[in-house]
């Protein structure tokens, strides 16, 4: 007792900091609802902690295998209701993306700009950042339909109102889920046992007044037949306002990109990158700037004024950046959305009878409808629109000055409105089942079964220009009445985009009609159709062992079919500066078949294995498995290791993808880097194969048990993947092909000119060669893509926990209350790639991109007492860095390439936030109500300053990265919750 009292002293002087700087899992782990689904639990509840004459068995993700009181060795982060209460989110996924080992989830804040990709308002979870199509979502252990074609469930599905844990296995488990489950696994625990009548209505909003928020869910349960039936019925309805464009905040004004150093000549010794507030392109602003020839700087301003263009102090070599002077004049962040409007709205029932005393028969009914409303941007044409010289818009005075030649603009078309996106999406599940036991061979068997399908159709909607009607509309001339027409209207032009033509004018703001604009404006869109049936039936038992504890045993079997088809009407499949949609069809199939054991060996030692065969229709057979030993010399100290072999098979879109499309611009490394828009096609490969991790896990927990409630765990991670699935990006295929790979040239394609005299030009043809390029003129390059096996990645870390709890009167009698302390971290060691080509890339550190950070992690001090609690929260980030490939150097640098290019300042701020939570209870006669107030970052942190570019549509961006960094600044959500 006085060692721990002296702990607690200990804890209380140095603060919440010194605990939260280690990390462990010590809590003891929900039970899970699954009669099969079985723990590999960091901590376990030991005997002393389960009530006399109740069983001591716990079941936790991970293993299938139901166990009495002791740990397996794949480590589980359990989270609780309360800590999900006290982080109060808007959805589900906004919290579990907090818990460290996940780095680099898809959100609908970081896939605003993603119009015609499909992800746009999908919230993910994305494991060791492997990527999300490496992380498998349970609920209550089984699989949910995906959102996307590549598999991923959207969390917005899951019935936020019925959690009552989430559990999330960090290491490979595809030997006991299947497929997917290479980074590990996301259950949730549902709270399938409750009655009565329970809800939350809540409201929030940013210290700014925007992304106003609401929420509300209602949750009904009820027994009948004595007992014997359960019913469930739980909704959920959500919505945000969002936050287009910046509103308020004074970051916006900061103008950082990262740009080419104006000052830098091959061989000079100056970095070819810096990073430059007040910067902006000076090839585009929102009435068009002419960027070649003699009147290069004359730009089109309100109402067609003709002025010109300050390039600022640091102008030199005929770059696209400008630092200083008229830099603003790119900018059009405000037709942005930092953070989508949001809708959701949700229903699941489950409804279960006890037909037998070991008997039960349950279904599962849900319908989830989530709906996304962003802004994408403007327009923008980066000096590649070609203005001929006897247009009838140009202004007499810059007629004057061209002796009837014409000149290329670049403008982000502040006339056309900003592109819009709006998805709407509709997932439903129908699950039918059993559970049950049964004496067989003098054992005691569970069982279980179930058949779900689950559907989702989805509308992808866009609101955007049409790339061809805006060449005709903008190639004006004057008919022979000296009326200003579009050309292919004098002329007849039996093309029928041209019917209806409206001459539109891309030399000023304000000087076009609304005939003009609804002429090339269009609202194309796609249908999509995800559909999974899953049939699985499954049995565990515990085998005699005379000697040692029962042998655990689990098998059984599972199918699975995944079909995708579509819909796109066919003049939204091409011509769009957005959209561009194209239909994917196809299906496979999947047979499967596992078998694991939990064994008991002497001298305290724990052996856990799995095995599983899967046959795939498309990809073929594979299988699985997993060994792992746990071994405990002394009741505090439990160390274990696992090695793996899992799979993830190619989804649906990497085998049948009709043709996906985006847009953006790549540096042409044929014209010095200049940005040319490019436009890249994916389409799906048929000959993919699985991809196949070796993983390795090493941990040890200690549990000192004089003194009770602190733990400590840490785990070291090691992750292998072969035969990785993946392309390579636009920019790589380009530069490749500019340093010879000729296989990776033949991708590509080049549109020479604007409008009708526009010609497209193949490699290999028309001079087009990797030495030279595809020659002047270029305004875009179609780059034809697809998905290989040719990638290694290897993910290394360590995960760190630390907890502790205990009353205040263990301190002194007369203190009330309790405290917790939990603080979670990890260390990312590496996330590297290789194309088998080139060195490895590795991205631990670069904070710029989708990273992960070094350093992640969540602290959390917790106080109660009754009615009365609290938690204060710090979570943060580690400083990194733009790429760790890129040399930092001021001066006498040297040479760079475009793999280490030089740099001025590689460094990017890390990031610490503090969140609060208060509750209190009002009980109003036997209603159990609770008042709340959560505050997210108090202390209203700015993100940090990352520059976008040099060569991506960057003046659309804030330059920032909101995918670790908090953007919204201090937020405020107050709500109450009932219980009947």
């Amino acid at each position: 007792m006085g060692s721990r009292r002296a702990l607690i002293a200990t804890l209380l002087l140095t603060g919440a900091s010194a605990a939260y700087a280690q990390d462990a899992q010590p809590t003891p782990a929900a039970p899970s609802v699954s009669p099969i689904l079985s723990p590999e639990v960091e901590a376990a509840e030991t005997p002393d902690t389960v009530p006399e004459g109740e069983s001591d068995t716990i079941t936790v993700t991970g293993s299938r295998i139901v166990r009495n009181g002791y740990d397996a060795p794949t480590p589980v982060t359990v989270i609780g209701l309360a800590d999900i209460q006290a982080s109060a989110p808007a959805n589900v996924a906004d919290f579990v993306n907090q818990i460290p080992s996940v780095a680099g989830s898809v959100s609908p804040s970081n896939t605003q700009r993603n119009l015609s990709g499909g992800a746009g308002g999908i919230n993910t979870i994305n494991l060791r950042s492997l990527g999300t199509t490496r992380t498998l979502v349970l609920l209550d252990g089984h699989r949910s339909v995906g959102s996307l074609a590549t598999g991923t469930v959207d969390v917005n599905t899951i019935p936020q109102g019925l959690v009552k844990s989430v559990e999330v296995v960090t290491g490979g488990a595809s030997s006991v889920y299947g497929s997917d489950a290479v980074a590990g696994v996301v259950n949730f625990i549902l709270d399938r046992e409750y009655t009565g009548l329970k809800g939350e209505f809540a409201y929030g909003e940013t210290t700014y007044g925007d992304d106003v928020s609401y929420r509300a869910t209602l949750t009904g349960g009820m027994e009948f037949a004595e007992g014997r039936g359960r019913a469930l019925l739980s909704g959920n309805y959500v919505q945000r306002g969002g936050v287009f464009g910046a509103g308020p905040r004074d970051w916006k004004n900061r103008g950082v990109h990262l740009i080419q150093n104006p000052r830098y000549i091959a061989g000079n010794g100056e970095p070819e990158y810096m990073v430059a507030y007040k910067s902006g392109l000076n090839t585009t602003t929102g009435g068009g700037i002419i960027t070649s020839g003699p009147l290069r700087g004359t730009y089109f301003g309100q109402g067609g004024t003709v002025n010109r263009y300050d390039y600022g102090p640091n102008r030199l070599n005929n770059l696209p950046w400008t630092v200083g002077g008229d830099w603003q004049l790119s900018q059009q962040y405000y037709a942005t959305a930092i953070q989508p409007e949001e809708k959701l709205t949700s229903v699941f029932g489950r409804f279960s009878f006890d037909v037998l005393d070991n008997f039960q028969l349950f279904t599962e009914l849900s319908y989830n409808r989530s709906k996304q409303h962003s802004w994408g941007g403007y327009h923008t044409d980066k000096a590649n629109v070609s203005i001929l010289g006897d247009n009838a818009f140009i202004p007499a005075a810059v007629r004057s000055q061209l002796n009837g030649a014409g000149f290329t603009l670049g403008t982000w078309n502040q006339d056309i409105p900003t592109r819009e996106s709006n998805y709407d999406r509709e997932v439903q599940r129908y699950l039918v089942g059993f559970e049950g036991s049964f004496d067989l061979l003098s054992m005691d068997w569970k069982w279980d079964g179930y058949y779900q399908r689950g559907i989702m159709n989805a509308k992808e909607a866009l609101v955007a220009a049409n790339r061809v009607k805006l060449g005709f509309a903008q190639d004006a001339v004057r008919d022979a009445s000296g009326n200003i027409v579009c050309r292919a209207t004098r002329d007849g032009s039996t093309n029928p985009l041209a019917a209806g033509c409206v001459p539109f004018n891309r030399m000023g703001i304000g000087v076009n009609s609304q005939a003009a604009v609804d002429y090339i404006m269009g609202t194309p869109y796609g249908d999509r159709r995800l559909q999974q049936d899953v049939a699985s039936l499954n049995f565990s038992t515990n085998v005699d062992n005379p000697w040692l504890k029962p042998i655990g045993l689990a098998f059984g079997v599972e199918s699975r079919k995944e079909k995708i088809s579509g819909y796109v009407p066919p003049e939204y499949a091409s011509g769009w500066y957005s959209g561009n949609f194209t239909a994917t069809f196809g299906q496979y199939t999947v047979t499967e078949a596992y078998l694991e054991t939990l064994v008991s060996l002497p001298w305290s030692f724990e052996f856990n294995g799995a095995a599983r065969y899967t046959s795939y229709s498309e990809s073929g057979d594979v299988v699985t498995w997993k060994a792992g030993l746990s071994f405990a010399p002394i009741e505090d100290l439990r160390f274990r290791v696992t090695r793996s072999r899992d799979i993830r098979a190619p989804n649906l879109s990497e085998l049948f993808q009709g043709g996906a499309r985006n847009t953006n611009s790549i540096g042409d490394p044929w014209q010095n880097n200049v940005a040319v828009r490019y436009t890249q096609t994916v389409t799906g490969n048929l000959t993919l194969e699985p991809e196949k991790a070796d993983t390795w896990g090493l941990g040890v927990i200690y549990r000192p048990s004089f003194v009770p409630g602190l733990g400590l765990s840490v785990d070291y991670y090691d992750i292998k993947i072969n035969g990785a699935i993946g392309t390579l990006g636009p920019q790589d295929i380009v530069d490749r092909c500019f340093t010879g790979n000729i296989e990776l040239c033949n991708r590509l394609q080049a549109i020479i000119g604007t409008g009708q005299n526009a010609r497209t030009i193949a490699y290999g043809t028309n001079g087009f060669t990797n030495a030279t390029g595809p020659g002047a003129g270029v305004s875009e390059y179609l780059i034809a893509n697809s998905p290989y096996n040719f990638l290694s990645n290897r993910a290394r870390g360590i995960d760190l926990e630390l907890s502790y709890g205990f009353d205040l009167a263990d301190i002194a009698g007369s203190l009330g209350g309790k405290v917790s302390f939990r603080g979670i971290a990890t260390r990312y060691l590496e996330a590297s790639e290789s194309n088998g080509v080139q060195a490895p890339t590795d991205t631990v550190g670069e904070n710029g991109g989708n990273g992960p950070p070094k350093w992640t992690y969540r602290l959390t001090f917790g106080y109660a007492l009754e009615p009365f609690s609290m938690q204060v929260i710090g979570r943060g980030i580690s400083a990194g860095v733009y790429n760790n490939n890129w040399v930092e150097c001021a001066s006498a640098c040297p040479a760079s390439n475009t793999i280490n290019r030089t740099i001025a300042d590689n460094h990017i701020d890390g990031a610490f936030y503090v969140d609060t939570y208060f509750a209190y209870d009002v009980p109003i006669g036997k209603v159990k109500s609770q008042l709340y107030l959560r505050i997210a970052n108090l202390f209203n942190r700015d993100p940090a300053p990352v520059g976008k570019g040099p060569s991506d549509t960057s003046n659309v961006d804030l330059g920032i990265n909101q995918t670790f960094y908090d953007f919204l600044g201090r937020s405020f959500r107050i709500g109450v919750r009932f219980d009947i």
